[in-house]
């Protein structure tokens, strides 16, 4: 059944991550979830719909009373409590209840949307995240945080809500276009410089591999980011503490994708982010300056884009600070304390933002 990751929560094992080359082995996640005298509501968005909601409605119909589906529009902007208002609805009139379970079938928008629902509809029912994007596989999937966005503002409405199973087809990046892909690395590579330079090393010798999206290179690296991102969240599984270094490169990141009006895809600005808080980390003396420029060439080289056109660096600034990773008035900033190693600072001025911004091509 390909590789399996368990997750524990409180040192007891919660839910198992499953990355296989098909969407089989969803029958035996499903009979040991034990869902065939229960509903299950299949949640996509328009384009993942059309590409692989037959072949996962054909399977899991034989692990349910009922199977019905619920597809909204593709992209961030459906990311909102309209569309969970109306998700809501559909499971009240279908008769959903607290022992039925929705499936989260798409990328992070499908994942982060159901996840919320399922954490606040009748104060929680099970989900089971399958991931089709890169980028959702190696982090939203995980960990069980869940939100919509508020009026433009990124993720500011959600819970927490651990998944009850995740399950990986790796075979669907093959589909992804090559923004969506790229995409992906901006999480990848913020794994590595967090907490891992052998697997940061396993990405840089494996760029071949990468372009031609070799699937057993791409299973090693999904891999890794999911025992990454699982021993993080472990240990911190509200995000109290040691988990808030998953959001290198978010902070100035989410205030470039609100101020681009999502129309930059995540990971793209996770990396204009990430650019930022290295600069930042190698003006400290941190990080070297050949390390900083080590990262740039591996985002550079990943078509992940290191400064943004368009913008005023003091709009990102301001933004940044209605972030919900703002303590006490501060923002909570991760730099790198040596490769490998972020940390959490709340003294990150306002000049250091500017100049990290400024540094390569945007203007102030």
């Amino acid at each position: 059944m390909g590789k399996v990751i368990t997750v524990h929560y409180n040192k007891k094992p919660i839910y198992n991550i499953t990355i296989a080359q098909d969407f089989r082995g969803v029958a035996d996640v499903l009979e040991e979830l034990k869902t065939k005298r229960h509903r299950l509501c299949i949640v996509t968005d328009s384009t993942v719909s059309a590409k692989y909601l037959e072949d996962v409605m054909d399977i899991v119909k034989n692990y349910a009373s009922e199977v019905i589906s619920f597809t909204f529009k593709a992209g961030e902007q459906s990311k909102n409590l309209d569309v969970v208002t109306d998700l809501y609805e559909k499971l009240v009139i279908s008769h959903f209840d607290r022992k039925d379970a929705l499936i989260a079938l798409g990328g992070g928008v499908v994942g982060d949307l159901t996840g919320f629902v399922a954490a606040t509809y009748l104060r929680g029912i099970r989900i089971i995240q399958m991931p089709t994007s890169l980028l959702a596989m190696v982090d939203s999937s995980i960990g069980g945080k869940t939100g919509v966005d508020f009026r433009g503002y990124k993720n500011m409405v959600g819970a927490f809500h651990q998944p009850s199973a995740v399950y990986i087809n790796i075979s669907t990046l093959k589909t992804l276009t090559d923004a969506q892909y790229y995409s992906g690395f901006g999480e990848i590579v913020k794994h590595g410089l967090i907490r891992d330079m052998k697997y940061f090393k396993y990405i840089l010798d494996n760029y071949n591999g990468i372009n031609s999206r070799d699937i057993a290179i791409l299973e090693e690296i999904v891999a890794g980011s999911c025992e990454i991102k699982r021993a993080v969240v472990e240990n911190d599984p509200l995000e109290k503490g040691e988990r808030a270094v998953l959001n290198f490169g978010h902070t100035l990141g989410h205030a470039v994708e609100k101020l681009k009006n999502f129309t930059m895809l995540h990971g793209e600005c996770v990396s204009v982010g990430m650019v930022a808080a290295s600069y930042i980390s190698m003006k400290r003396g941190m990080i070297s300056e050949s390390d900083y420029e080590k990262i740039c060439n591996m985002l550079s080289s990943l078509n992940l884009p290191l400064d943004i056109s368009g913008l005023n660096s003091n709009d990102i600034i301001k933004v940044s600070k209605s972030d919900k990773k703002m303590d006490a008035g501060k923002i909570k900033f991760v730099l790198l304390d040596g490769m490998g190693n972020a940390i959490t600072k709340n003294d990150v001025i306002d000049a250091e933002m500017k100049e990290a911004l400024t540094s390569r091509s945007l203007k102030s």
